[in-house]
């Protein structure tokens, strides 16, 4: 779909004024998500589109309110002016488009023509928007009906997530000011009140503000926090007074910066101070907080492991390093899933994800579902094979009770009885590069074994050009590694990690390849699940932290080490 074909339709659309809230996309309202996926359209900066657009459904049209200072001067004939422009989203794909009206207003109101239902999207609240209310007051104007669907507060969820509570039992006055339209009068009456003041300001202000509030009659040693980009893995809280906040900012080299223009929520008074902070600082105090962490697997594979990083305050980022691909001759697996079929086998054993998958697929090519499973015993290794197995409609019969291996499921796995066995063979849908481990098991207990090729791991393409610098020059914090090949395949279409990268591996199979690629393996789970691998990281990222806090010494990511300096091994 291009900028200029919109869906026609009636000629009044649906406008929706969404609060975004401070950044955190986990901070949308529930509303908020149901406007989000039946919206047409999408108005917004493009830093709110980034929180808003996943919960977009495929095909969404996107509206820009400000200019890309990305994108091509030849694709935007005017860049860097402000001038709205449209981008088509379909799946990962984006194309930009001519530019549009100027006014957002009536950016708004173009978009809601011919039916359209719009999300109108702002940082924060609507209500709080400088302009928000004129373009609701312009979508009345013009008949177009609308709604609003408040979003949580910036000066509000920006303090939360920093630790600094806004009122307490005493109930302190909060004041709320915004340095950038605040009369002297406003500063005045917030100076000489003794009540919590959260001021919405730019990092490169801060001082000046400060100094509003001294002249206004605030003391200089009244406690402060300033906070950039709140609710966010990229935040960072300073705490210091009114008098000090710009030697404060100045030491942490904060300022000059080409980024003084960023906003910042500052908390200024006694119920704010630092004690409180340090106790109730819950979102940097993560384990992994900002850490950026490379997970080398397919994003189906790393979605549930995300996730849990995501959870420790980790910046996940995938990387496949292995292709899935069918089988050179399927002929071998074609037979095997008729013998299922036909009563051939007693056991089918999955050992990973892409078995289940290769199966089912061959299962809907015939027009078979999970009842062909039926009398057939099934065996899987892993709790993500086991859950792909449940969603196929087939409950394993057998999981092992302790390594999630081969070894571990030969552990469980019954002696061939030929009384109670009426069937000696076994189905084992696996890779091309699977070991023999547990097909000379399964024949020393007396089955015959299938052992199938159900597909091929090749190597995948090369990351980025952007990826791979990262990787080799120190960009990415940790590195989790889940099997032998992925350590072989990531260097190989990579590189190797730079030696300020954390290592982590989930056994000493992997953590021996590791360290045969010049490695030092600092992180090793303490069974062999993607899950304790990554909670052995969060334990080895809180241990840091707090040896860091102890020694009195700044807490800092592996990645902002110096370059040159010396890691200490730290093998768990």
């Amino acid at each position: 779909m291009s900028p200029t074909t919109l869906p026609a339709g009636p000629e009044h659309g649906h406008v929706t004024f969404l609060g975004a809230g401070p950044g955190d996309p986990g901070l949308l309202t529930l509303r908020a998500v149901e406007a989000l996926a039946n919206a047409d359209v999408l108005v917004a900066e493009h830093e709110v589109l980034d929180v808003v657009r996943t919960h977009a459904r495929q095909g969404v049209v996107e509206v820009h309110t400000d200019a890309d200072p990305s994108t091509d001067s030849s694709a935007n004939p005017d860049p860097g002016t402000g001038t709205p422009r449209l981008t088509v989203v379909d799946g990962a794909s984006t194309t930009s488009g001519v530019p549009a009206v100027r006014d957002a207003a009536h950016l708004v109101m173009e978009a809601a023509r011919g039916g359209r239902r719009v999300v109108r999207a702002v940082t924060g609240d609507p209500g709080l928007d400088a302009y928000a209310a004129e373009e609701m007051l312009a979508c009345a104007a013009a008949g177009v009906p609308f709604e609003v669907v408040p979003g949580i507060a910036t000066a509000v969820g920006v303090p939360a997530y920093a630790g600094v509570p806004l009122r307490d039992s005493e109930g302190a006055d909060v004041r709320f000011v915004d340095a950038s339209t605040a009369s002297d009068r406003c500063w005045t009456e917030v100076g000489a009140s003794d009540g919590t003041v959260v001021v919405s300001t730019t990092l490169d202000s801060v001082a000046a503000a400060a100094g509003e509030l001294v002249s206004a009659g605030r003391k200089p040693d009244t406690p402060l926090t300033v906070t950039i980009a709140g609710t966010t893995t990229r935040q960072r809280t300073w705490t210091a007074t009114l008098g000090t906040i710009a030697q404060t900012l100045k030491q942490a080299k904060v300022l000059p910066s080409a980024d003084g223009g960023r906003p910042v929520i500052a908390v200024v008074g006694e119920r704010s101070a630092a004690a409180q902070r340090d106790q109730l600082s819950w979102f940097e105090s993560k384990p992994l907080f900002g850490w950026k962490v490379l997970v080398p697997r397919t994003k189906e594979q790393a979605a549930s492991l995300s996730d849990q990083l995501r959870s420790y305050g980790a910046v996940p980022h995938e990387v496949p390093t292995i292709a899935v691909e069918p089988p050179r001759t399927p002929q071998q697996m074609e037979r095997a899933v008729k013998g299922l079929v036909t009563g051939r086998y007693e056991w089918i054993a999955f050992t990973s994800v892409n078995a289940v998958k290769a199966v089912r697929e061959k299962f809907e090519e015939y027009g078979l579902d999970a009842r062909a499973f039926a009398g057939i015993k099934v065996a899987a290794v892993g709790e993500q094979t086991a859950k792909a197995l449940i969603a196929f409609g087939v409950k394993p019969d057998l999981v092992p009770s302790g390594e999630q291996s081969a070894a571990g499921l030969l552990e469980d796995w019954p002696p061939y009885d030929p009384v109670f066995d009426p069937i000696d063979r076994v189905f084992l849908p696996r890779a091309d590069i699977a070991t023999e481990t547990l097909v000379a098991g399964l024949i020393e207990l007396g089955w015959e074994v299938d052992d199938v090729t159900a597909y091929r791991t090749v190597r995948a393409s090369p990351p980025p050009a952007q990826t791979r610098e990262a990787i080799k020059g120190g960009g990415f914090d940790a590195v989790l590694f889940t099997s032998s090949s992925t350590v072989r395949n990531l260097v190989g279409i990579a590189g190797k990690p730079h030696n300020v990268t954390v290592i982590a591996c989930i056994g000493p199979a992997t953590a021996k390849t590791a360290e045969e690629h010049g490695l030092r393996v600092d992180v090793m789970a303490p069974e062999p699940s993607v899950h304790r691998l990554a909670e052995a990281l969060a334990d080895f990222g809180l241990r840091r932290r707090a040896a860091a806090v102890e020694a009195g010494d700044p807490v800092t990511r592996p990645s902002e080490r110096r370059p040159g300096a010396r890691r200490r091994r730290s093998t768990t």
